[in-house]
C-alpha cells in the first residue's frame, strides 16, 4: 500500500519549531513529508515534481508570495488546505467587511476612503467615530494599521500608507474598539482551542503579546463562529473577535493560525491538523 505522502508549505531560513513537530510527528505516523519553501529558489517544473509525490498540500506560510504557489498548484491538480478560493474575501479587508455585513456578523463599523486625500478627510469627518483604525485593506501582522486620534493624524498616516508603495492601496476607517482580542481556533468543524489576547498597548494581536489565557464559549459567540466558518469556507483557521458593550465583534479571520499560544498544546495541535489533512484527501 502506498504510503500517505503530505506537502508543506513554509517560508523560513531554517527549519522552524513547527516543521520540525510536523515532520516528528509524521515520521511516528509512517507519513512522508514532502517540504516546500517558498524562500528557495525553485522553477514550475521542480515544483511539479515535488507536488506529483503528494496526496495533499497544507499551507504554513503567511507570506503574500506564497498565494501564487498554492494558485500554481492548484493549477497542476493539487489539493491545498486552505485553497486559493479561501483568500479572495478575507484578504480585503473592504470586501470582508461588505460580506460580514452581507451575512449579519458583527463586525466594527467601517467605511472605504477616496483616493483623494481631500475627499477622504471629509469622508473620516463625517464618519466622526474618534479614535479611529486606519487599514490598508491589504496587510498581516499587524502591517499599515494605525491608529488615528483626530484628522491631523488621519492625514498623515494615510499619506504615509500611500507613500510606502507605488501605488494607493486603498485605505478604510475603522472605529477603534478599546477591547482585548478572543481567538478561536478551529480545524475542520472543530474548536480546538480558544486564547485571550491582552497587550499594553493598543493592538492585541498575537504579534504584540506574549502571555494568554483561555476563555469560555457563549452560545451567542458560537453562533457567529457558524456564521464565520460558512462564509470564509477556511479548513484550518483562526478567528480574532472584540468585545463591544459585552457583545462579540468579528474582527479578522487567518488562515495558517499560530499553533504557539500555549506550547504545551502546540504539538497536540499540530497532530490534529495532520489527522485532518489526512481525512481530507
Amino acid at each position: 500500500m502506498k504510503r500517505f505522502t503530505l506537502g508543506y508549505l513554509f517560508s523560513e531560513k531554517k527549519l522552524g519549531k513547527d516543521e520540525k513537530i510536523f515532520a516528528k510527528i509524521c515520521k511516528k505516523k509512517n507519513i512522508d513529508l514532502v517540504m516546500f519553501n517558498i524562500l528557495d529558489k525553485i522553477n514550475e517544473t521542480e515544483l511539479e515534481q515535488k507536488a506529483k509525490k503528494c496526496d495533499i498540500i497544507y499551507n504554513n506560510s503567511a507570506e503574500d508570495f506564497v498565494y501564487e504557489i498554492i494558485k500554481t498548484l492548484e493549477a497542476l491538480g493539487k489539493k491545498v488546505i486552505d485553497s486559493s478560493e479561501t483568500y479572495y474575501y478575507i484578504e480585503d479587508k473592504w470586501l470582508f467587511y461588505l460580506k460580514c455585513k452581507e451575512h449579519k456578523i458583527p463586525v466594527p463599523e467601517t467605511i472605504l476612503l477616496s483616493e483623494n486625500i481631500n475627499l477622504a478627510k471629509n469622508e473620516i469627518a463625517d464618519f466622526n467615530k474618534w479614535p479611529i483604525v486606519l487599514k490598508r485593506i491589504e496587510g498581516t501582522q499587524g502591517d499599515f494599521v494605525e491608529k488615528a486620534e483626530n484628522l491631523k493624524e488621519a492625514d498623515e498616516i494615510i499619506k504615509k500608507f500611500w507613500n510606502s508603495a507605488n501605488e494607493r492601496i486603498p485605505i478604510i476607517a475603522q472605529e477603534f474598539i478599546h477591547s482585548p482580542s478572543y481567538r478561536v481556533t478551529l480545524i475542520g468543524d472543530k474548536i480546538v482551542q480558544t486564547a485571550l489576547k491582552e497587550n499594553k498597548g493598543w493592538k492585541s494581536t498575537g504579534v504584540y503579546q506574549k502571555k494568554f489565557k483561555k476563555f469560555p464559549i457563549n452560545k451567542k459567540l458560537k453562533n457567529i463562529i457558524e456564521k464565520v466558518k460558512t462564509l470564509s469556507g477556511i479548513k484550518i483557521c483562526g478567528i480574532d473577535f472584540l468585545e463591544k458593550d459585552g457583545a462579540p465583534l468579528l474582527l479578522e479571520v487567518n488562515t495558517t493560525p499560530g499553533f504557539d499560544f500555549f506550547e504545551n498544546e502546540r504539538e497536540g495541535l499540530i497532530e490534529q491538523v495532520i489527522d485532518f489533512l489526512k481525512k481530507s484527501t
